[in-house]
């Protein structure tokens, strides 16, 4: 597992954008005559800044028609609302570049949550290739709390790395906002995983998760793709505890 982790430390977004642009404009490369990719994105104010920067920067490398957006969780409030990581997306990058509506495919945050898992199960299990009974994006972008928890897989219920649902609907264990996230076996299956993390304030759990190898149990260290590629994306106030 450890031969399949990189750690990229870089000194901006702007640099951190330029390697999430890299990576994308790689796998539409590498994806068959005809096929889009598959991309789940993470909510939160690092990656706001991701987008901002990938859009701002585009130098038209990207064909956006070619990738299908989904999300790793959401909250579940309406799409207009400032706490809807849809939103955010919407408004950082898709309609920044003209994304196309028939590529975005968001958690209706808005709808009952348990009826909502199950729908947006369906859609993933729809339009995204499945391998070994699981869908496999092709890119899975994670955030990473100061608790340790990614997408919204929380310490309370690391039990989700065990579901055999596709999503799930998650707590928050503070301000108890239900919200909808992909479980831990989804996670694993894709072909790549990139936590995305600044700042100065998450640097003392990177570097517990990424030092500890797993043995603490926060819900980030509990990502280990089964099959795929994990990197750790950090600027240098985020990795400035990593030996």
């Amino acid at each position: 597992m450890l031969k399949q982790k990189k750690v990229i430390v870089l000194p901006s977004i702007e640099k951190l954008a330029e390697f999430v642009t890299g990576l994308l404009i790689e796998k539409i490369n590498q994806a068959q005559a005809g096929q889009s990719i598959t991309v789940a994105l993470s909510g939160g104010s690092t990656p706001g800044k991701i987008f901002e920067s990938v859009s701002l920067n585009d130098t038209g490398l990207v064909d956006w028609n070619k990738i299908k957006f989904f999300w790793g969780d959401e909250r579940c409030v309406p799409p207009d609302d400032p706490d809807s990581n849809y939103l955010m997306a919407r408004q950082c990058l898709f309609e920044q570049l003209n994304i196309p509506g028939g590529n975005i495919f968001r958690i209706q945050g808005e709808e009952e949550p348990e009826k909502e898992a199950v729908r947006y199960s369906r859609i993933i299990s729809e339009n995204v290739r499945v391998e070994d009974h699981l869908p496999r994006f092709d890119l899975i972008l994670l955030g990473l709390g100061e608790d340790g928890h990614t997408a919204s897989i929380f310490p309370d219920n690391t039990e989700m790395f065990n579901s055999t649902r596709f999503c799930e609907v998650a707590t928050h264990p503070k301000s108890g906002q239900q919200r909808i996230t992909l479980t831990g076996p989804v996670i694993n299956n894709a072909k790549d995983i990139v936590f995305i993390v600044t700042g100065s304030a998450k640097s003392r759990i990177v570097a517990e998760i990424i030092h500890d190898n797993g043995k603490a149990g926060f819900p980030a260290s509990l990502v280990k793709p089964v099959k795929g590629k994990l990197t750790w994306l950090l600027d240098e106030e985020a990795a400035k505890l990593l030996s």
